[in-house]
């Protein structure tokens, strides 16, 4: 294998609208593993594509070598030596070890593909890894570890000289990830340059020699990996260039009372959230707090339904209740607002009434159907409610603003009467008006006796309205937070602890 320091001078890209790079400086040297690092939209995965040829750049250059490099295609990257394995391994599991990893390249004979030349090949370039195993067999009847390493022996050729690895480990286990860090560091003894992207923070210092860290499309640290504390990496991953938010607190009559409405404990799934506890009170809002991959996501899911928990108990009123599905966790007076509202939240092509009464009407069931007075009724209530900007309540719910349409989700649970609402990311893409308006509202349930679950990435908000902070990292609870210590500082001591 050869070596060869990969350089990107000034990396610029822009979308409609959006700066995703801004003149960006980065340099993958041989023997080293680089962890490329930040939250969502800070340009990772804009950066990585221009690098392996599949997106082209506005301004900027690629070298290697110090020679200028053109990469208008995957091909093109490939052919100077940059392979990459993405998180979703993009093989084909029906197919054998060895045609997955001789794909487009087969050995041929006479014109036809020699499958014994393949199999030969494809031992060869797992013997690379240390890797053995029956290359006829299909690539689906092993498990995810094996899959990625068959992913990285693809993309490493006899000319690669520097290997991109997007979340290699999130479906692994501990025993799986120690197993591929041997291979990495092996690779890395070989010359080769590797670019190691995830959220787990702890992996980063124990396999990456140098650390880059982007935030909204820019370069905001780099440096060697000993050189930077975790909690100045967290810091810098997170930023400081939120809104500024008035009221620091709750107000006072949102103090939490009484029992816990819901009561979760030891609640996790393998490879999904380690298990954990939670409780909530009448007037709570529990934040969720933690880097991208935390487990803020997965928590919100395993409490709502949406994931399978595999362990765990869940009371609500102090009552055992079985939460299999989100239609259980409605009857029982629990919403939930998820992060991603156009895939998960709203049914885009109906109107803004029909996605407001949806909630109640699963809680009424389908033999209970509202009628259309009730319905328009409820709709023109919550659209004058929560000012959300629409004509009417028949318009499409697609064509409204982020900010209108996340109004529109808080508007079909609150007419459900939920006892417990969950919300991820309630301000993520919304205008700074609808950002303030959200906030102001979460403030109001709590003051109402609602139960909120909150999670966000942006840690002035979460400072901003609750009245108890579970920390999350590497998909496990951490610490608990409370009272005084409900400071940015104390969230970030928490998340950057070892």
């Amino acid at each position: 294998m050869q070596t060869a320091k990969v350089e990107l001078i000034g990396i610029s890209k822009n979308f409609p609208g959006v700066v995703a790079l801004d003149n960006v400086d980065i340099a993958f040297q041989p023997g080293e593993v680089h962890a490329l690092l930040g939250e969502n939209g800070a340009g990772k995965s804009t950066l990585i594509k221009i690098m392996t040829g599949a997106l082209s750049r506005d301004a900027g250059a690629v070298l290697i070598n110090g020679k200028p490099v053109e990469l208008d295609s995957p091909a093109a990257a490939q052919a100077v030596g940059i392979g990459a394995v993405y998180q979703e391994v993009n093989l084909i599991p029906s197919l054998s070890v060895a045609a997955n990893l001789t794909l487009e390249r087969q050995p041929r004979r006479f014109g036809f593909i020699s499958w014994r030349k393949a199999a030969e090949d494809a031992r060869v370039a797992l013997k690379r890894l240390d890797v053995s195993i029956d290359v006829e067999r299909p690539l689906g009847s092993y498990s995810l570890a094996i899959q990625h390493l068959v992913a990285i022996a693809r993309a490493l050729r006899e000319d690669t000289q520097v290997l991109v690895l997007d979340e290699p480990t999130a479906s692994l286990d501990a025993r799986e990830v120690e197993r591929l860090f041997a291979i990495l560091r092996d690779l890395k003894a070989r010359g080769l340059a590797i670019v190691f992207i995830t959220h787990f923070l702890d992996q980063v210092y124990q396999i990456a020699d140098r650390i880059t860290v982007l935030r909204n499309g820019r370069r905001v640290g780099a440096g060697p990996t000993s050189a930077l504390p975790q909690v100045e990496l967290v810091s810098l991953m997170l930023g400081h260039e939120l809104q500024a938010v008035e009221e620091r607190r709750p107000p006072a009559e949102a103090k939490a009372e009484g029992e816990p409405v819901l009561s979760v404990k030891e609640l996790g799934a393998k490879r999904v959230m380690a298990p954990f506890d939670l409780e909530l009170r009448a007037g709570d809002v529990l934040g969720l707090a933690g880097l991208l991959g935390s487990g803020r996501t997965e928590t919100a899911k395993l409490v709502f339904g949406a994931s399978a928990a595999d362990s765990g108990a869940i009371r609500v009123d102090g009552k055992p209740v079985s939460i299999r599905s989100p239609r259980q966790a409605i009857r029982l007076g629990i919403g939930f607002c998820p992060e991603d509202r156009k895939r998960e939240g709203l049914m885009l092509e109906l109107t803004v009434r029909e996605n407001i009464i949806l909630a109640l009407q699963t809680k009424r069931g389908w033999l209970r159907l509202l009628s259309a007075a009730e319905q328009e009724k409820i709709a023109s209530d919550m659209i004058r409610a929560l000012g959300i900007a629409t004509p009417d309540a028949d318009k499409p719910v697609g064509q409204l603003s982020g900010g209108n349409q996340q109004k529109v989700i808080l508007a079909r649970w609150l007419v459900s009467n939920p006892r417990v609402l969950i919300l991820d990311e309630p301000t993520r893409g919304i205008d700074v008006g609808a950002h303030a308006e959200i906030v102001a509202l979460i403030r109001r349930l709590c003051a109402e006796g609602m139960a909120l679950l909150v999670a966000s990435s942006e840690l002035d908000e979460i400072v901003a309205f609750s009245t108890r902070v579970a920390v999350l990292r590497d998909r496990r609870k951490v610490a608990e937070i409370s009272g005084a210590k409900i400071e940015r500082d104390d969230i970030v001591q928490a998340i950057a602890a070892p």
